[in-house]
């Protein structure tokens, strides 16, 4: 049973009280009478969560991206370049059916359990048959997750008995599912670990499955090697960068800037130097996919229309393919995700999937679907002009929108653009619109609540409104960042303004929501539990709100328009929607201004209100984020308005049942 039932009633309605009170005072609040039905609402909604939910969410999906060995770390030490003893560490079994219910709340469909496979770090697991890692070749101590040392077994650091550490993950598995939730694991088929090494040697895994163990180290290239080699020369540690030694300078018996390796392979963001630079990718290696060191293909290639065939297509031509045509590689990675799919993994996010042909994608994806059709795919992928060659050719079921919609929100809140570009690039994506994944944190990019993005949680609300609501597309929500995580803590290797995934490291506003493993903020501010209140309700409507699901209207431009002639009181700092389907009509209207209360008129256009079959007449119209009916639409001769007031940061998704 969920933590939040042993509180009594009154003591529940207290703490959402005084957590709407400090929310709504910080400006991002509607109207001061809404306040106790958005606390009535948070106290069903905390309270419906409370029982144990099996069941899985119907809508669009919502990803909450979990960097496993923080999340359950309760240790509060966050010495820099502390060991795993010091700081701390988080478990498999932190992730509790009250954890995982937790985690629901959000609205999650997917845990993405990030740095899950076996990868490279400090710390002595030899009495598990695990060879040591050389900090000369690890970033920090706790190591990179994109660094993986063995595909077919997880990470013992985050087992309570390492001996075990699969059948600990295989039970994370279970649990997630049985508490109706999708399980998410990196795969990163562009490079491996410097000394990738599968140890386990149960007969039922493949027999050729160490990378590199059949190479022939006398060429640079080999359709068949899994690496690309620098023949005669020996690989050279880096020169330290910044003066960033390994592990802080610490004495440690490998750390002597040597690491045995010859011949020297290609590092892993290609670097072709057998002494890469400190900023390469200088901890893992190149994999070959068959494509030649002049970039040319020694694979097969899709046939002329194959961007408008189903996966099932894709899969029967691999397979009418001679075996001798497909690279080493491809069959090594087509085996390690058959192996995790077996364990129940439900999908795959495939880190830089754009260093990799995308024919292999198409091998491997449509593989993918053959045994399970519903498996989840996300793809890193940051070429615009390469997008569509990923879905329709590579088969994936998601890309990140970073480069257009991610990066034109931060400049909003930036105040280096206006809103209208926001219309501009949805406009890039109409036709894959539901394949770009949206975000405002995961792993690689800064915390919200940091100076260099947005200042404060609640200067991103806005556009975290905008990013869930303004597509069919998924949702990706960072762990920490519903309680406004700032990332600030000095790790190590990592810096500040991002969570360090190279270090042992407490997450400190998450523990202090964690409480513990009650999960229930009972350590929080008030301001952090109206943020998770607040990010309850928006992503929740993912699965509540039908019309998320249908078709985008965009008004922005109507309105921008008329404003010049009419002064309506929109302006640059505004972007206004609509969201439809045959039962819902959605009108989402944010304000990103941190000082400026706006009034204003919206209009609507005849061609919305046709769509919509909306004839003339008054409709009220209920604010989603809070359920009050705080205005109306008034349609007129065919042209539809609504006369709203939006404090600063205060956004609105309007709704009428049809």
């Amino acid at each position: 049973m969920h933590t939040l039932s042993r509180i009594n009633k009154p003591q529940l309605r207290t703490s959402v009280l005084a957590s709407a009170l400090v929310f709504f005072a910080a400006g991002c609040s509607h109207s001061s009478t809404s306040i106790d039905n958005h606390i009535a609402e948070s106290e069903d909604k905390l309270h419906d969560t409370a029982q144990h939910n099996t069941s899985a969410l119907t809508g669009k999906p919502v990803i909450y991206q979990v960097f496993t060995r923080l999340y359950g770390n309760t240790n509060t030490t966050n010495k820099p370049w502390g060991t795993i003893d010091e700081n701390g560490v988080g478990k498999f079994s932190d992730f509790t059916d009250v954890a995982l219910q937790d985690i629901k709340s959000l609205g999650t469909t997917h845990v993405w359990y990030t740095g899950v496979p076996h990868h490279a770090l400090i710390n002595d697991y030899t009495d598990y048959g695990i060879s040591n890692d050389d900090p000369d070749v690890v970033k920090g101590r706790a190591g990179s997750p994109y660094a993986v040392k063995d595909y077919y077994n997880v990470n013992p650091d985050l087992a309570d008995d390492p001996a075990n550490r699969l059948n600990e993950f295989e039970s994370l598995i279970l649990r997630t599912h049985n508490n109706g939730m999708k399980v998410v694991i990196d795969i990163v088929p562009n490079h491996v670990a410097r000394r990738y090494e599968s140890i386990d040697q149960s007969s039922s895994l493949p027999s050729h499955r160490n990378f590199g163990q059949n190479d022939d180290t006398n060429v640079e290239y080999a359709k068949n090697n899994n690496f690309y080699y620098i023949v005669d020369q020996a690989f050279q540690v880096p020169d330290s960068h910044q003066g960033k030694q390994p592990l802080g300078g610490e004495r440690h018996p490998l750390s002597d800037k040597l690491f045995e390796e010859s011949p020297a392979k290609w590092t892993g963001n290609g670097s072709r130097l057998a002494k890469p630079d400190a900023n390469d990718w200088y901890e893992t290696v190149k994999v070959n996919y068959g494509v030649k060191p002049d970039g040319s293909y020694d694979f097969p290639t899709l046939p002329e229309g194959f961007n408008k065939k189903p996966p099932a297509e894709h899969y029967l031509f691999w397979q009418s393919q001679l075996p001798t045509a497909i690279p080493d590689s491809w069959i090594k990675f087509k085996d390690i995700t058959e192996f995790w799919l077996a364990k129940g993994v439900d999908g795959f996010r495939y880190d830089m999937a754009e260093m990799v042909p995308v024919e292999f994608w198409s091998y491997l994806n449509s593989n993918i679907k053959h045994i399970n059709p519903d498996a989840f795919l996300l793809a890193e992928v940051y070429n615009p002009s390469l997008y569509r060659d990923y879905i329709h050719l590579g088969k994936m079921d998601y890309l990140y929108d970073k480069v257009d919609l991610y990066d034109t929100l931060k400049d909003i809140i930036h105040g280096k653009t206006a809103t209208s570009q926001i219309a501009v690039d949805q406009a890039k994506v109409a036709d894959i619109e539901e394949h770009m994944l949206h975000f405002l944190e995961n792993h690689d990019e800064q915390r919200i609540n940091t100076t260099d993005f947005a200042g404060s949680p609640e200067a991103a609300l806005p556009a975290m409104v905008v990013s869930t609501t303004i597509s069919r597309s998924p949702t990706l929500l960072y762990f920490g960042q519903d309680v406004g995580e700032k990332g600030a803590e000095n790790a190590g290797f990592g810096q500040a303004t991002r969570t360090s995934i190279f270090d042992y490291v407490g997450v400190p506003a998450h523990q202090r929501w964690m409480n513990n493993g009650k999960f229930d903020g009972g350590q929080s501010t008030e301001a952090e539990k109206s943020l998770r209140a607040y990010y309850q309700t928006l992503l929740n409507l993912s699965h509540t709100a039908s019309a998320l699901s249908g078709e985008y209207f965009e008004l922005d431009t109507h309105n921008r328009d008329a404003s010049v002639a009419t002064k309506n009181g929109y302006s640059d700092k505004l972007f206004a929607f609509s969201r439809y389907d045959e039962n819902q009509f959605i009108v989402v209207i944010s304000n990103f201004s941190q000082q400026e209360a706006t009034d204003l008129t919206l209009s609507l256009p005849k061609a919305l209100l046709k769509a919509v079959s909306l004839t003339d007449g008054v409709y009220k119209m209920t604010d989603l984020l809070t359920t009050e009916e705080q205005t109306e639409m008034t349609v007129n001769q065919d042209v539809g308005t609504i006369s709203i007031t939006l404090k600063p940061l205060q956004s609105s998704v309007l709704m009428i049942e049809l």
